[in-house]
C-alpha cells in the first residue's frame, strides 16, 4: 500500500518540521518535497522526490538539469520542473556572492566614524549595540532602545540576547546626547559597568561604550570604565 503524505502524522510532515525545528533539520527528499508541493494518484510527495533524487544521483547532478530533464521524470509536470529549477538557480547564484565588505572596528574613533552621521542629528536617544566577530568586523547593528537612559531600562538580557542570536564574539555599545556634548553622566558610567560585568560573566566582552555627540564623541573605554 502507498503511503500518502495525509498518512504522515501532521507533526512529522516536511513543512512542521521546517517551522519547528527548521530547514537545516530536513533532508534533501524532504527539501525537494517542499518545493514540489504535491504528489500523484499513485505517489506521495515524498516518494516522488525520493525518485527525482534517485534519477540525478543525489544533488550533484540535480544542480545542473535542465527543465526538460526534470520533465523526463515521470510526475514532474511543467510547473513542478520550473519551481524547482527556479529554486536551484537561486541556489547557484547566492554560493556565487561574493564576500561581505564588512566595517572593522578597532578604535574608539572607527565607532565614531561609522555611526556619527547616522546618530548625531537623532533628537532622542538612542541606545544602539554593534555585535561583531572574531576579526572585529560590524555582523550586526541593533537599536535596543530609544529614550532617556537609565539603568533599570538598558537591561543586559536584551543586549546579550542579539549576541548569542548573531554568534557575536564582543560588542561595542553607543548612545547619542541630543545635546550635542557627550561627557557622560552618572547613568551612562553605571550601565556601562553593568554590561561590562554581565560580558565577562558570559564570554562575550563590551569592547566599549561611545556617546555621541555634534560631531564629537566620548570612549568610556578610554575613560576606565570598560
Amino acid at each position: 500500500m502507498t503511503m500518502m503524505i495525509r498518512d504522515v502524522p501532521k507533526s512529522e510532515r516536511p513543512r512542521e518540521r521546517l517551522l519547528r525545528e527548521g530547514a537545516h533539520a530536513l533532508s534533501n527528499q524532504e527539501l525537494i518535497a517542499l518545493l514540489l508541493g504535491s504528489g500523484t494518484k499513485n505517489e506521495s510527495v515524498i516518494q516522488l522526490s525520493a525518485r527525482v533524487l534517485q534519477h540525478f544521483d543525489g544533488l550533484r547532478l540535480l544542480k545542473e538539469a535542465s527543465v526538460k530533464e526534470l520533465q523526463d521524470i515521470k510526475g514532474i509536470g511543467e510547473a513542478k520542473a520550473v519551481l524547482l529549477k527556479a529554486a536551484l538557480e537561486l541556489g547557484k547564484r547566492i554560493r556565487q556572492l561574493p564576500p561581505e565588505d564588512r566595517y572593522v572596528i578597532k578604535s574608539p574613533e572607527d565607532v565614531a566614524e561609522f555611526m556619527m552621521e547616522e546618530m548625531r542629528h537623532l533628537t532622542q536617544e538612542h541606545f544602539v549595540a554593534l555585535y561583531l566577530n572574531t576579526k572585529n568586523q560590524v555582523i550586526h547593528k541593533q537599536t535596543i532602545f530609544i529614550g532617556s537612559l537609565n539603568a533599570s531600562i538598558v537591561h543586559p538580557r536584551e543586549v546579550f540576547k542579539e549576541a548569542f542570536r548573531y554568534s557575536a564574539a564582543s560588542i561595542v555599545c553607543l548612545h547619542n546626547h541630543p545635546s550635542g556634548e557627550p561627557s557622560p553622566s552618572h547613568e551612562d558610567i553605571e550601565v556601562t559597568k553593568r554590561l561590562t560585568e554581565c560580558g565577562r560573566l558570559i564570554g562575550i566582552d563590551l569592547l566599549d561604550h561611545v556617546i555621541i555627540g555634534d560631531k564629537k564623541y566620548c570612549s568610556l573605554k578610554e575613560k576606565g570604565y570598560v
